[in-house]
């Protein structure tokens, strides 16, 4: 039995036998979607977030047992292990106690005590910090030979070793380390010489707060002035409080003839020893709490992003706006594949032509839908299509990100005979039918929806990202037959040589026509079929269930339904009346319970269903196009952009997202502006404040 599991249900508030059933399903190669999906009844219906915490856990406990394991043999190699520091080490549940408690006994490096050690001072240094009353000789340890010429320096150096046994001293560390955190004082000073370049920190040349509770960005806006050179930033508590706090620790009531020499130590202790390090641990545990709020941040965008309502499968005009070099128009079917592409210039004498050639386009190709992009010329170029009263919806298209996936090697593959200016394009369309098919072809830091990404802890981030690109695609589930590489990379079970491997085996062979056909593919395993094959989908397949996310595994499940009531499965799919009179209590076994017969049930009475929203038309106000049209006081409809933890970015149809702050996104206090707003919400906003110069736009919600 994994020995992690009772600290983990312990922290992390999850049942023993819950912990247990994830633990064990991991190191059996299960993936988290699949165990949140599929394996409800071992878990006792634990979701992916839940499985994620459990998860990291489990490696943050490993890596410390990793660490114990290190120590433990180094003191055993040196000879320094008690059996009752081999039992206080088992005890300890953090990196940070660990290291509290080997510190007195780690090598090294030369210092003030390791010399006065040298020099035969250690002895009456424990004496004196242990309080006795009885006097020590201390001129007997004057020795010239050893560089101890006098009384003054031999003071010195067993003040020294006291200082260095205090800053190792468990007890001290604990509760310098509580004041620390709770009672530090966070403090940014601009360097003078620097001030003119470090005008964009100007909020923080002279900032002073308690640190427990500055804000997450406003800690990494100052730490990122600080690794830039602008700002010097300092942690600390009062400092009279803290040597107090650790004279109490040390020397209590005692009245040591020595006192003098023990507070002495004490106070340097604390000055060049346990400040200087806890200061550092400090802000680093604190830069680490700030990262994790960003990348909760922008894991929460990101998932909204993804998971935005899809227009669906539609014939359309996607459209790049520009002025001068004109707007690259591409047309897309209903699968997103390119049909014909060209160049319009609507804003110049040639826009006769450019109305002829759209109006023509939509009549002959049956367009439903025309894709503009948001960036530049985006709102003129609705309105010129607009004023052709086509009569088919024109909606505007966040292109954030378009220009990277253009340039990519993705973009290169899928379109090598076509510039960046068309892939953009082709990209803004795709993106308008499907978010979350076009979205994970491009790297989640450039899409626009993250808070100091290129700040945080990069490992985390990515893991992070990794998972919510996971848990999207694996929660709307992705069509076999017409579904990308790298769409198919976030299946569960498959990475990027699978993929590759199931897009040439359907270039080779034509489309899947069943699941099963699946295991054919190269190095396409039982145990990658098992993973994955519950959420690919197969619209047109000989089982109607492999439209489904039921897992082949219940498909004889499924059949036993159907027969019960005189039905095939094709006959049971997609009839909710049929479906509503199935007695799950008869199905229930050892390995399915009710948790998975309801999502069978509701699996087959909506064969290809999508978890995603309906597809909302939104429309910005015709009376503004730039910032110039805007006033204080105007009322206009926006969609949310980004959300960060000051806030919300909305765009309001200007080419500038306006910033609604989060004192003006409620009317009582809101700690978290994702529990407000998401992104690609749309919203009424009213104009505050207009800084045309500096192009910022001040908003609240209405």
């Amino acid at each position: 039995m994994n020995k992690y599991i009772e600290i983990i249900a312990k922290n992390s508030g999850i049942a023993h036998v819950q912990v247990k059933a994830v633990i064990d399903l991991l190191a059996d190669k299960a993936t988290i979607p699949f165990i949140a999906r599929y394996r409800k009844e071992k878990t006792g219906s634990l979701d992916e977030v839940a499985i994620q915490t459990i998860r990291d856990l489990l490696i943050t406990y490993e890596k410390i047992g990793k660490r114990k394991i290190a120590i433990l043999k180094s003191l055993m190699e040196r000879e320094l292990l008690s059996t009752e520091l081999s039992a206080k080490i088992a005890k300890v549940e953090t990196l940070i106690e660990l290291e509290d408690l080997y510190l007195p006994y780690k090598q090294k490096k030369k210092s003030r005590a390791s010399v006065a050690i040298e020099q035969g001072l250690k002895v009456p240094a424990e004496q004196i910090l242990t309080q006795t009353s009885a006097r020590i000789d201390l001129n007997s340890y004057i020795n010239p030979a050893k560089k101890l010429p006098d009384i003054d320096t031999v003071e010195q150096g067993i003040s020294d070793i006291i200082a260095e046994m205090v800053s190792e001293h468990t007890e001290v560390r604990y509760s310098l380390r509580n004041q620390f955190t709770k009672q530090a004082i966070l403090t940014a000073k601009v360097i003078i010489k620097k001030k003119t370049e470090a005008i964009k920190f100007k909020n923080y040349f002279d900032f002073q707060g308690r640190l427990e509770k500055v804000p997450s960005h406003r800690l990494l806006a100052i730490l990122r002035g600080e690794n830039e050179g602008f700002l010097r930033v300092h942690a600390l508590p009062d400092e009279e409080r803290a040597v107090a706090n650790i004279r109490h620790i040390i020397m209590g009531n005692n009245h040591s003839p020595y006192k003098s020499i023990i507070s002495a130590a004490i106070t340097d202790s604390y000055k060049r020893l346990c400040a200087p390090s806890l200061e550092s641990e400090t802000l680093k545990n604190a830069l680490e709490i700030a990262h994790n709020r960003a990348i909760e941040v922008f894991s929460a965008n990101l998932t909204e992003l993804l998971l935005a309502p899809p227009l669906g499968q539609k014939c359309i005009i996607a459209i790049d706006p520009g002025f001068r070099t004109g707007c690259k128009t591409v047309v897309l079917d209903k699968q997103g594949k390119l049909l014909d592409t060209f160049t319009i210039f609507p804003f110049d004498k040639n826009s006769d032509t450019a109305a002829k050639k759209i109006a023509t386009l939509v009549k002959e190709a049956n367009i439903e839908a025309i894709a503009v992009g948001n960036g530049t010329a985006g709102r003129e170029t609705e309105a010129f299509i607009n004023n052709l009263k086509l009569n088919v919806p024109v909606i505007a298209v966040n292109e954030s990100g378009a220009s990277i996936y253009s340039a990519s090697q993705v973009a290169r593959d899928e379109f090598p005979d076509y510039d960046i200016t068309v892939r953009g394009a082709v990209s803004i369309g795709r993106r308008l039918q499907d978010p979350l098919a076009e979205l994970v072809k491009i790297d989640p830091k450039s899409i626009g929806v993250g808070q100091y990404q290129h700040d945080v802890d990069q490992r985390k981030l990515k893991i992070a990202l990794d998972d919510v690109v996971s848990f999207s695609v694996n929660k709307v589930g992705v069509e076999l037959n017409s579904a990308s590489i790298q769409l198919l990379t976030s299946v569960a079970g498959i990475g990027p040589q699978v993929a590759e491997n199931i897009v040439n085996y359907r270039n080779l062979y034509g489309s899947f026509t069943k699941r099963s056909e699946l295991k054919k593919v190269p190095k396409l395993g039982a145990r990658t079929f098992e993973q994955a094959a519950g959420f690919l989908r197969i619209a047109n397949s000989v089982n109607p269930l492999d439209n489904t996310g039921v897992h082949p595994e219940r498909y004889s499940l499924v059949k036993r339904m159907a027969e019960s009531m005189g039905k095939t499965i094709k006959t049971l799919i997609g009839v909710p009346e049929l479906c509503k009179n199935i007695k799950l209590n008869d199905y229930i076994d050892a390995e399915v319970g009710l948790p998975t017969l309801k999502d069978i049930v509701m699996e087959v009475e909506k064969p290809g269903r999508d978890p995603r929203a309906e597809f909302e038309l939104f429309a910005f106000s015709d009376e503004v196009h730039r910032i110039e049209d805007l006033v204080p006081g105007m009322t206009l409809p926006g969609i949310v952009t980004n959300v960060t933890a000051f806030g919300a970015f909305i765009d309001i149809g200007v080419h500038q997202d306006g910033l609604c702050h989060i004192s003006q996104l409620a009317d009582t206090f809101v700690k978290d502006p994702n529990d407000i707003v998401k992104v690609n919400q749309k919203i009424s906003v009213k104009i505050i404040d207009i800084d045309i110069k500096r192009k910022r736009i001040s908003l609240a919600a209405v």
